[in-house]
C-alpha cells in the first residue's frame, strides 16, 4: 500500500540508508538530468561524480587498512605464541596452570561503534588466512539465550540470520545436528584426523571466536559460554577476542573473578578515532589531488556531528560522500570540477547557457566589478572571452589549492606546539578559519607570532625543518622558491656562534662592594639600551618570511574567482539530511505529503490536506481535529467521507460517505500505522475509543 512504503519513506534521513540511495544513483544518471537541469551536462557531471565517489571510498578504504595494520599485527603475534604454547606444552606446575587458562585478546576499539566492522572483517580475514580456517565472529543479537550460534557456525551447521526476526533472529537448521561444546570437540577431532590442518596452518590450529560487541553479551549466558569451553581446554584451543566499545574494566563489571581468572587477557588499544579523523581529512580533504572541496560552514557540520553524535569516521566520510552527491545535483557548472585536463576541456566547450550561469556567480560578478569598463563589456557580451576567463581562472584555482595546503601544514606545524594553542591544536581548525576570513587579521594570529618570537633557537630550528620536510614533496615553482629560503635560514641558524658569556658570570667573580655596586648599574644601564641580537635579528627575519607566505597564499577561497565550482556551500542543506530531527520529519510528511513525494495532486494550501493523499495522512489529518479520546466510528465515517471525495463521488448521493469492507480495512491499517508511530493508543475507558498521545504541530 502507499502509506506502508511512505512511513518506510520517511527514515531515510539515516545515513545507514545511504549506500542504498546511492546505489539506486548509480544504476541512473536521472538524478543529475531532472527538470531543474538547463545546462543539458548531466551525463558529463553523472560520471565526474561516480569516479570521484570511487576515489573516496578507495582512498578510504586503503587508509583504512594501514591504520588497522599495527594493531592487527599485534593481535596476529599474541594468537601464534597463543598456538605455539597450546603445541609445547610441558608438565612443569606453571605450563598447567597456563594451559588452564583461555588466552582472551580484550580490543578496545572506542566508542565509534560504526567503524568496528571493517576493523573486525578485517580481522576474521587476516586470521584465516594466515592462523587458522576455525575463527568465527559473533553479535550479541545473534544469542540472546545462549552461544549456541558459535558451535554451529564452527561446525559449518547451515544458519542464516535475519534483522526483521522475532526473539533471537535464527533459523535453526532443518536436520536435527547435537550442538554442544562436546560435539563440538568430537568434530574437531575428526577434522584433525582428515586433514583439517593442512592448508599452511598448524598441526592444531587455534579456535577463535570474536565477539563483536562485547558489552551488549548478556553477562550470564557468557559466563556460562566461558565455564564450559574451560573445561575442554585441554581438547579444544580456544581463543577469544572480545571487542570492547568503552573500557577494559567493562570485564571486570560483567564476569565476576571465578569466571575472569579462567582467562589469561592482554589488551590492545586501537588508534584514536579523532586521530583518525585528522589523518582522513589530510587524506581527502586537505589535498590538491582531489578537486571536491567543501566550505568552512559544511565541514563545520560534518565535524560537529562526528564530536557530539557517534566518533565514527566511517559516518563522516558518509557525510562527505552525500555532500559530493549534493554538489554536483545543485550546481550545473560542477562539471568543471574535475582533473586540470578535462576541466580545461569542459570550460571550453561551455555552451551559451553554461556561459550565463558563469556570469551569475557571486565571485565572477567580483571579478567583473574590478576590471576596466572596456573588458567589463567583453565579458559580459562575448562567449569566448568567458570561455578563455574560465581557463584562467581554472588554473589559477588549481594553483592556489597547490600553495594553499602546503602552507596550512608548515603554520600548523609552528604553532600546534605553543601554550594553549592559539590557532588550535587540530589543523582543521587552522583550516577552518583560514577559509572564513584573513587569519593574519586576527587575535590569535598575533598570539602565536609573538610566542614564536620567544622560541629558543633550538625548538625554532627543530619547527623550522618540520616546515622544509612539508615543503619538499611539492614541485610548484613558489614553494620550491620557499623551500630553498626556509633552508637558507635554517643554515643561518646553524652557523650562529655560541651567545657571548654574560654580565652575570663577571658578577660572580666580584667581592669588592664598590665593584660589585657598578658592575649591577652597568648590567642597568644594559637592559635600557640593550642590543639585539644576532639571533634575535634572525628569529624575526624567519618569521617575517613566514608571515609574508601565510599572507600570500592563505587567503579565503572565497576570493578565488570560479570558487563555487569546487566548493559546496549549503551546510543547511547537509545538516537537514544528516542531523534530521525524526519527530519533525514524520510529522511534515503527514501533514504535507507534498513536501516528499512531490506530487502535484498532493499540493494544498496551508494547515489542509488533499483528500488525495495517503491514507495514513488522510487519518492523521482527522485526528488533529479530536480531543484526548478519540471515538472510532465518528473517526471511520470521516474518513469514508473524504475518500468518497477523492473518488469522485457525487455528494448528493447516497453511497456517498459509505463505509464499504475496502474502506473499512484502508482505515484499519491507517490507525494501525499511527498506533506503530506513537500517535493514538488503546484504551481501557471506553473499548470503541483510542486515546490521543501527541499535542501540537511540528
Amino acid at each position: 500500500m502507499i502509506s506502508s512504503y511512505y512511513c518506510n519513506y520517511l527514515f531515510t534521513f539515516d545515513l545507514k540508508y545511504l549506500p542504498h540511495i546511492l546505489h539506486h544513483v548509480h544504476c541512473t544518471d536521472e538524478y543529475f538530468t531532472d527538470g531543474s537541469d538547463d545546462c543539458g551536462n548531466g551525463r558529463e557531471r553523472f560520471n565526474i561524480c561516480q569516479t570521484l565517489w570511487e576515489k573516496i571510498k578507495m582512498d578510504t578504504e586503503v587508509l583504512q587498512e594501514e591504520l588497522n595494520t599495527k594493531i592487527l599485527d599485534s593481535l596476529l603475534d599474541f594468537i601464534k605464541r597463543c598456538t605455539s604454547s597450546f603445541q609445547s606444552r610441558t608438565d612443569d606446575w606453571t605450563s598447567h596452570m597456563r594451559a588452564s587458562e583461555i588466552p582472551t585478546a580484550a580490543l578496545v576499539l572506542g566508542v565509534n561503534v560504526p567503524d568496528h566492522d571493517v576493523t573486525f572483517q578485517s580481522l576474521s580475514e587476516l586470521l584465516r588466512k594466515s592462523v587458522t580456517p576455525f575463527a568465527v565472529s559473533v553479535q550479541a543479537k545473534e544469542c540472546a539465550g545462549r552461544l549456541l550460534i558459535v558451535i554451529m557456525k564452527l561446525m559449518g551447521v547451515g544458519v542464516t540470520l535475519e534483522d526483521d526476526e522475532e526473539d533471537t533472529g535464527i533459523h535453526l537448521p532443518h536436520k536435527k545436528v547435537s550442538c554442544s561444546v562436546s560435539a563440538l570437540s568430537q568434530w574437531y577431532k575428526s577434522m584433525m584426523k582428515t586433514g583439517g590442518s593442512e592448508n599452511g596452518f598448524s598441526q592444531s590450529p587455534p579456535i577463535i571466536v570474536i565477539f563483536k560487541d562485547f558489552e551488549a553479551f548478556n553477562p550470564r549466558v557468557l559466563q556460562d559460554f566461558i565455564l564450559i569451553c574451560n573445561r575442554y581446554i585441554q581438547e579444544l584451543p580456544f581463543i577469544f577476542i572480545f571487542g570492547i566499545a568503552t573500557s577494559p574494566s567493562t570485564i571486570q563489571h560483567m564476569l565476576p573473578h571465578s569466571v575472569s581468572s579462567l582467562l589469561c587477557i592482554e589488551l590492545f588499544q586501537s588508534l584514536p578515532c579523532t586521530q583518525h579523523l585528522a589523518t582522513v581529512i589530510d587524506k581527502l580533504i586537505l589535498t590538491s589531488q582531489f578537486p571536491f572541496k567543501l566550505s568552512s560552514k559544511v565541514l563545520q557540520v560534518l565535524v560537529s556531528i562526528f564530536l557530539y553524535h557517534d566518533f565514527s569516521v566511517r559516518n563522516f566520510v558518509k557525510g562527505l560522500q552525500l555532500a559530493l552527491l549534493e554538489h554536483f545535483h545543485s550546481q550545473p557548472l560542477s562539471v568543471l570540477c574535475c582533473g586540470k585536463n578535462e576541466a580545461l576541456l569542459y570550460a571550453q566547450k561551455l555552451s551559451h547557457q553554461d556561459v550565463e550561469m558563469v556570469r551569475q556567480l557571486p565571485s565572477f560578478m567580483r571579478y567583473v566589478e574590478n576590471r576596466e569598463p572596456q573588458e567589463q563589456v567583453h565579458l559580459l557580451t562575448s562567449d569566448e572571452g568567458v570561455r578563455e576567463v574560465c581557463q584562467r581562472f581554472l588554473k589559477d584555482l588549481r594553483k592556489y589549492h597547490k600553495n594553499y595546503y602546503p602552507v596550512l601544514k608548515c603554520l600548523h606545524s609552528l604553532t600546534s606546539s605553543l601554550p594553549k594553542y592559539p590557532l588550535g591544536k587540530q589543523i582543521r581548525e587552522l583550516h577552518i578559519s583560514c577559509m572564513e576570513k584573513n587569519v593574519w587579521e586576527t587575535n590569535e594570529y598575533e598570539s602565536a607570532m609573538q610566542l614564536l618570537r620567544l622560541l629558543a633557537k633550538d625548538e625554532l630550528v627543530l619547527s623550522l625543518r618540520k616546515c622544509a620536510d612539508i615543503l619538499k614533496p611539492d614541485k610548484t615553482k613558489k614553494m620550491k622558491s620557499a623551500l630553498q629560503q626556509l633552508e637558507n635560514y635554517i643554515a643561518k641558524f646553524e652557523q650562529l656562534d655560541k651567545e657571548v658569556t654574560s654580565p652575570g658570570k663577571d658578577l660572580q667573580k666580584k667581592t669588592d662592594l664598590f665593584q660589585l655596586q657598578k658592575t649591577l648599574l652597568e648590567m642597568k644601564g644594559t637592559r635600557r639600551t640593550k642590543k639585539i641580537s644576532p639571533f634575535e635579528l634572525l628569529r624575526n627575519e624567519a618569521l617575517e618570511f613566514i608571515d609574508g607566505l601565510v599572507r600570500s597564499y592563505l587567503t579565503p577561497p572565497e576570493l578565488q574567482p570560479l570558487n563555487e565550482v569546487c566548493y559546496y556551500s549549503s551546510s543547511g542543506v547537509l545538516r537537514r539530511h544528516l542531523n534530521a530531527t525524526p519527530r519533525t520529519s514524520i510529522q511534515t510528511a503527514l501533514s504535507h505529503p507534498f513536501y516528499y513525494l512531490q506530487n502535484e495532486s498532493l499540493k494544498t494550501d496551508a494547515g489542509t490536506v488533499s483528500n488525495s493523499a495517503p491514507d495514513i495522512c488522510i487519518a492523521y489529518k482527522l485526528h488533529l481535529e479530536c480531543g484526548r479520546l478519540i471515538n472510532l466510528f465518528d473517526w471511520l465515517e470521516a474518513y469514508a467521507t473524504v475518500t468518497s471525495a477523492a473518488e469522485g463521488k457525487d455528494p448528493d448521493s447516497e453511497d456517498f460517505g459509505k463505509v464499504d469492507e475496502l474502506k473499512h480495512a484502508r482505515f484499519i491499517q491507517a490507525v494501525s500505522e499511527l498506533e506503530f508511530l506513537g500517535f493514538v493508543k488503546s484504551t481501557k475507558q471506553k473499548t470503541d475509543h483510542v486515546a490521543r498521545l501527541t499535542w501540537g504541530g511540528c
